[in-house]
């Protein structure tokens, strides 16, 4: 049997439960702008994938706003409209778990900018940084985050071979 969460085998007369968490993850604002430039990449067969119950992300009104403010910056070059950038954004929000941050943990990491990034998954407790940028999230183990680009990530949950 099946299910969401796990599975039940049965071997020799013997039930075992096998439940596996469903990773909890913060996507970097690249992962979502190399998403929008490629269609077939990595990045966007996991954008493609939220909401289905593959993960869960999480977002903040600093990164959603983090985000927005890059899709907007380069709608050219991404062949954006200002209504499109409003519907992905919108629908990250709808499909996200929503944090307030009530504490900072600054300074960590090399890059000031990615530090909300960090300061999420922490208060979120989540398992995953997806991101392209590993090296700038270096430290984050200590927070038993793990870091994953966006192809080590599906493979890490199944989703790509």
């Amino acid at each position: 049997m099946d299910n969401k969460s796990g599975r039940i085998d049965i071997v020799f007369n013997i039930v075992y439960n096998i439940t596996m968490k469903t990773p909890d993850i913060v996507l970097d604002t690249n992962v979502i702008i190399s998403a929008q430039r490629s269609k077939r990449g990595a990045s966007a067969k996991l954008m493609s994938l939220i909401g289905t119950g593959c993960f869960e992300i999480h977002l903040s009104v600093s990164l959603a706003l983090e985000y927005e403010y890059v899709l907007r910056c380069q709608n050219n070059v991404l062949r954006l409209t200002q209504e499109d950038v409003t519907d992905l954004i919108d629908a990250l929000c709808a499909l996200s778990h929503h944090h307030k941050i009530y504490f900072l943990w600054r300074p960590q990491l090399r890059d000031a900018g990615d530090e909300l990034v960090l300061e999420l998954a922490v208060a979120a407790r989540c398992s995953y940084i997806v991101t392209y940028n590993r090296k700038d999230f270096a430290g984050a183990e200590k927070f038993g985050l793990k870091v994953a680009t966006p192809k080590e990530f599906l493979q890490e949950i199944g989703e790509l071979k």
